[in-house]
């Protein structure tokens, strides 16, 4: 089993940046592809970004690519979220996940196997 501790939300005028953090502690990190959902009060909770188990490749939702980057530093067992160009239509809890699947193919909530807390991203017009 492996623990998510997400960091680095808050409030953010629109086109600012933040810099999400997901801190994983327990088994084994390089065990799991990571990933990044978000949910939006009264929304499904939907796929933002994966990373493979090495970092190497990665995979984003349309509404996001070319705004925000996915990167995974193994030897400190972290996962970021770059944001940058924030809308407001990004204002959502921003959720960090663990899938035991070595592929960037994941991107359904329902192929993940731990999750963290959330972080609140708000995004001010």
């Amino acid at each position: 089993q492996v623990q998510l501790v997400e960091s680095g939300g808050g409030l953010v005028q629109a086109g600012g940046s933040l810099r999400l953090s997901c801190t994983a502690s327990g088994r084994t990190f390089t065990s799991y592809t990571m990933g990044w959902f978000r949910q939006a009060p009264g929304k499904e909770r939907e796929f933002v970004a994966v990373t493979s188990i090495s970092g190497g490749s990665t995979y984003y939702a349309d509404s996001v690519k070319g705004r925000f980057t996915i990167s995974r530093d193994n030897a400190k067992n972290t996962v970021h979220l770059q944001m940058d160009s924030l809308k407001p239509e990004d204002t959502a809890l921003y959720y960090c996940a663990a899938a035991i699947w070595d592929s960037i193919a994941v991107t359904s909530r329902y192929q993940y196997n731990y999750w963290g807390q959330g972080t609140q991203v708000t995004v001010s017009s």
